[in-house]
């Protein structure tokens, strides 16, 4: 089962894939919904618990829905069960 960071790492480093392309919701406390959904272009960096944007350092596990090119790659239930795309990523 792909996580987060390995869908983010996969997304970035596989030719005609873009991280660009990708829109991610995570959890961020007092935010409408307790979520902010950014664009993947944000990401500056993926480091091994984070993923970095020019203004801050969230960790993966607070990644709440990767979504690439309108299709769902990752989202984290609220029961923490995690619904997963069978398929790599085209």
């Amino acid at each position: 089962m792909p996580y987060p960071r390995e869908i983010l790492n996969e997304l970035k480093w596989r030719p005609g894939s873009s991280l660009s392309d990708a829109e991610i919701t995570y959890l961020h406390r007092g935010a409408p919904n307790d979520e902010i959904v950014i664009p993947g272009s944000e990401i500056v960096d993926l480091e091994r618990s984070f993923f970095v944007t020019k203004e801050s350092k969230i960790p993966f596990h607070r990644i709440k829905r990767i979504m690439y090119r309108g299709e769902k790659l990752f989202d984290a239930e609220p029961t923490g069960e995690v619904v997963k795309r069978e398929k790599g990523i085209e």
